[in-house]
């Protein structure tokens, strides 16, 4: 009889715990998990301490990191919230939906005539409708801004429950809009509540997510959707109720005054309350069957870090798009990790359907791919790697493919290589104008694919 030697007993035992490795994340992988999609508002790229913040320390996100897998070349649909939104929402490029044209969506009050038609339209198939459509159980907590009652709304586009506001923002305590109109919603009723916003939207999840634990005999997974308005203006900290008092309800109101010490405190409420909103998954035993996946709706605001990039909101230079991404799955994603993969807000669609094993509808084909076997492994070469990416807004145009970013900022058009030059300061339209011609040539195609662009209107500020 052979006589297995201790070379050979320990190559078996890392073979015999690779497999049984594999076959845990395998098994983890062919579960329909649960579903935390967190999307904060206005959130820089470098906001978070873990992507570089020096003034103040977001340790409850940080954590989520290290148990995660980070992105550093994960953009948004757009450089502000109602086309990011709807992008995510369809899982397809903003521009393909009229309310996806909106840059942003204005108040209630303004639309008036067009509140009948101008909204995410309710028989558009939604990442909500199609979970619900699949067994899953829906909610929406936080901000919707894709279309104002009672034609549009979250309830209509696959939400079994929702609570937050509709517009663009609000006053974290007295829950107006920029208008002066109350902008808080239970399903499809107004409501008064007292508190300030950032707490009432993490109590609402702790408390979807503990009822989740009773119900999970049922056998329905929840997908829950959490969109936070931290740290979107008007800036206000928890504890900033006579700044809130003093605010005029117009848009200077709104949008004066703030600072680096008020910004901080308003990230701390919001990394407070997403640790108590992992806790709570933890505290239902629900955490190990939870994908979560953490990002923003656009570039940062005045308060925000965006070094190395130049930009912000409403901007087609990096600050404007580039955001942070976080994605958690144990025993599925693999932890401590940073990924240079390139995603875009329509990949969190098709990554998040995917997961549930839910089919998008036919009729109207997703933008964004599933980041799953990127995420898990080596991807193939293509389509992870050879990608291209397309934005626009009403006077700026830009293509990413790989190291190369084509922009139109409205005065010039450039050509820059993010791998050399990340603050897009040199232009190399001249150096090779072949791959400019060719990134400008690509942009004109799809934009013809698309709805056309509106006529330019004020820029606003939500």
């Amino acid at each position: 009889m052979h006589k297995i030697n201790r070379r050979e007993f320990v190559g078996a035992a890392v073979a015999g715990a690779a497999i049984a490795a594999g076959s845990r994340l395998s098994a983890a992988s062919t579960r329909r998990p649960n579903i935390l999609f967190i999307l904060a508002d206005d959130l820089g790229y470098g906001d978070l301490s873990c992507y570089g913040r020096p003034d103040y320390q977001t340790p409850n996100l940080d954590r989520l990191a290290r148990d995660s897998v980070r992105f550093v070349n994960s953009y948004s649909a757009s450089p502000v919230c109602t086309p990011t939104r709807c992008a995510f929402v369809t899982g397809r490029y903003p521009a393909r939906t009229r309310v996806g044209l909106e840059e942003p969506l204005q108040e209630r009050s303004v639309l008036r005539d067009q509140l009948e038609t101008l909204g995410l339209p309710p028989e558009y198939p939604t990442v909500a409708s199609l979970l619900k459509g699949n067994g899953y159980e829906t909610a929406l907590i936080g901000k919707w801004h894709l279309g104002y009652l009672p034609k549009f709304g979250p309830v209509q586009s696959g939400f079994e429950e929702f609570f937050g506001i509709m517009s663009g923002a609000a006053d974290f305590f007295t829950h107006k809009d920029m208008t002066g109109e109350s902008d808080l919603y239970e399903g499809k009723v107004p409501v008064e509540r007292i508190g300030y916003l950032t707490k009432m939207l993490t109590t609402r999840a702790v408390d979807y997510i503990s009822r989740r634990r009773e119900r999970a005999r049922s056998g329905r997974p929840f997908y829950l959707s959490l969109h936070y308005t931290a740290p979107h203006w008007p800036w206000e900290g928890p504890n900033d109720i006579a700044v809130s008092r003093a605010l005029g309800r117009g848009y200077n109101g709104f949008t004066a005054g703030g600072s680096l010490k008020t910004y901080a405190e308003m990230m701390k409420s919001l990394d407070d309350g997403i640790g108590e909103v992992l806790g709570a998954l933890t505290k239902a035993n629900l955490d190990r069957n939870t994908l979560v996946i953490f990002t923003s709706d656009n570039g940062g605001e005045r308060f925000s870090y965006n070094w190395p990039f130049q930009g912000r909101k409403f901007s087609l230079y990096e600050g404007g798009i580039r955001v942070p991404a976080i994605v958690r799955w144990p025993g599925v994603v693999p932890t401590g990790e940073v990924s240079g993969q390139m995603s875009i807000t329509m990949d969190w669609t098709a990554t998040i359907l995917a997961a549930g094993q839910t089919k998008p509808d036919p009729r109207f084909p997703l933008d964004g791919i599933d980041l799953m076997p990127a995420i898990r492994g080596t991807p193939p070469p293509t389509p992870y790697s050879d990608r291209t990416f397309f934005w626009r807004n009403n006077n700026q145009d830009a293509v990413r493919r790989g190291r190369w970013k084509y922009l139109n900022d409205g005065t010039r058009e450039y050509l820059f290589d993010l791998t050399f030059d990340q603050t897009e300061r040199a232009d190399f339209s001249q150096r090779n104008p072949a791959m400019f011609d060719e990134l400008r040539n690509e942009f004109q195609t799809w934009q013809s694919q698309v709805l056309p662009r509106p006529p330019a209107r004020p820029a606003r500020v939500l």
